[in-house]
Parts: structure tokens; sequence; C-alpha cells
């Protein structure tokens, strides 16, 4: 009786901490979810930079740099985490939902990275009512879809958009503090033999 009350248990608690979907479902998830991914928002956030020098727009190349901050912060922040908590992911072969266990799903980091630049976007563009709806939207829909695709429990989501939303916050209202102009540079990183791809962000600023 014991041991079938134990399996229970295990049973009840996988239940609630995982989402059960079909394989078409976690590949929509999966899909949907590249839209915070660092190799889409960072070109965005280079957009907003670039189009602001193009056009001489302050507060676009201003959304740009805080954007890039931004996510320099919720990358180290989710780095420093995640090897901490070790927590398995819900699609983990084994232990699921196991914390220090050498995991990667707390916190969300794909979470964290979306609303750490809606954040940001949001507050520059708060102006514009429209705008921090489709921010904070486009957010909720990425962590949504690392749920539907099994990458993350609910828990690793709201803490990293949450913690985005911090981050996101912190850079805008320093920067506003600190009142300096920023520059910011972009460069590809481009590495075929180790497959690694991305981009260096350099941020320099300069008092008035």
């Amino acid at each position: 009786m014991h041991a079938i009350m134990d399996y229970d248990e295990v049973e009840d608690h996988e239940t609630i901490n995982t989402f059960h979907n079909s394989q078409g479902q976690v590949q929509a998830g999966n899909d949907i979810s590249r839209v915070g991914a660092a190799y889409t928002v960072v070109p965005i956030t280079a957009g907003f930079y670039i189009g602001g020098l193009i056009t001489d727009n302050a507060k676009a190349r201003e959304t740009g740099v805080l954007g890039a901050e931004a996510l320099v912060d919720a990358l180290i922040v989710q780095s420093v985490l995640k090897p901490i908590a070790g927590r398995s992911r819900p699609n983990a072969a084994t232990d699921k939902h196991e914390w220090f266990d050498g995991g990667a799903s707390f916190p969300s980091g794909h979470a964290m990275q979306s609303f750490a630049l809606a954040s940001v976007i949001s507050h520059e563009y708060g102006d514009r009512k429209w705008v921090p709806w489709v921010a904070y939207g486009l957010a909720t829909t990425v962590g949504a879809a690392r749920f539907t695709a099994q990458q993350h429990f609910a828990s690793d989501i709201v803490a990293g958009g949450a913690m985005g939303w911090f981050i996101g916050r912190y850079v805008v209202t320093h920067g506003e503090h600190v009142g300096h102009h920023r520059k910011a540079q972009f460069a590809p990183i481009l590495v075929p033999s180790a497959r690694t791809y991305g981009v260096s962000v350099s941020l320099a600023t300069a008092r008035d």
C-alpha cells in the first residue's frame, strides 16, 4: 500500500507540472518561441539603433542602446542562475522538475530576454498606447510558447519574465538618472568551425 501511494503522489506531481501536447503543438511552440531567441531580439535591438542613426532619431538610438544593455544584463543573470538552479526541463527523459541536477530550465531565458526588451520599448514609446500592448503581448506569447513546447515549467517562465521586466526597468531608470549620450557598436561573431554565431555589442557613454 505504501508503494502504491508513493507512485500515485509522483504521478500526480508530474501531471501538475507538465503539459502533455501533441508533437505538432510542441513544434508550433518551438517555432513561435523563436521570436524571443537571441538571434531575433538582437537584430531588433540593432535595428532601432541603426534606424535611429539613419533617420537621426534620438529616441530610436536610445532605445537600441538601452535594449542592448538590457539584453546583456539578462544574459548575465540567466547564465549565473541556470547552473545554480540546475532544474531539469519538462521534456527531460528522466528526473523531470528536479532541481540542482545540471538542468537549464530555470529561469526561462527566452522570457527574460523578451520581457527585458519589451520593458525598454514600452517605456521609450509609452506615449503611443498600442506599443506596450504589442511589446508585452509578444513577450507573453513567447513565454506561452515555451510552455507549450515543454521547454519550461510555468514557474520558470513567470520568474524569467519578472526578472526581465525588472532588468529593463532598471536599465531605463538608470539611464535617465545618469543622463549620458550613449553609443553602441554591433559586430558579427562568426566561427563556423565551432558553430558559433552571434553579435557582440560594445557600449560607450559620454557625458553631456
